[in-house]
């Protein structure tokens, strides 16, 4: 193995790997919550973690072909990836998470707002971007997979989610 990780490319490809199933891992553990609005400082963090993984990925290799490597071996392990997410859900469950109802008939579901980490100024923050403004209007609120909140209300007649500043209704057609 040793002798293998001597190739320049080859150190290059396993670095790139390493790093991209670490931050896959560390963002799902550290929570989809952040992943919906990046605020300043989530800006600052991401950018400083890839400046602090770029020289473990190419290492002392900043040439162009060292930078192909490994933006290469980005495209196919992200693309491997989304494959095995696509082919196995259980996998993909892994990876993604659960969608996590916040609200239910009114009621703010308390214990899965603390798993969410969410308080109850950001859910009602959400709830009012969602053109609600009593959260016992609000029939099903739910944290989903990619971190944006959705809110149905008015007994599902309308729903809207909210993704980064822009809203989207959908209104139940009658009849």
């Amino acid at each position: 193995m040793g002798e293998l990780l001597s190739n320049n490319y080859v150190r290059i490809i396993f670095s790139t790997f390493v790093i991209y199933l670490f931050i896959v891992i560390a963002i799902r553990l550290f929570g989809k919550k952040e992943l919906a609005q990046l605020s300043v400082v989530d800006l600052v963090f991401i950018l400083l973690i890839s400046n602090a993984v770029q020289n473990a990925m190419v290492g002392p290799d900043s040439t162009l072909s060292g930078g192909l490597v490994a933006a290469s071996t980005l495209f196919i392990v992200n693309y491997a990836l989304k494959y095995l997410q696509y082919r196995f859900p259980k996998f993909n469950k892994a990876i993604e998470g659960d969608a996590t109802m916040l609200i239910y008939k009114g009621k703010m579901i308390e214990s899965h707002m603390k798993k969410a980490q969410i308080t109850e100024d950001e859910l009602m923050e959400a709830v009012r971007e969602h053109g609600v403004t009593n959260v016992k209007e609000v029939d099903l609120a739910i944290l989903e997979i990619d971190g944006s909140i959705s809110v149905l209300s008015n007994h599902y007649q309308r729903r809207t989610t909210k993704r980064r500043k822009s809203h989207k209704v959908v209104t139940k057609q009658e009849g």
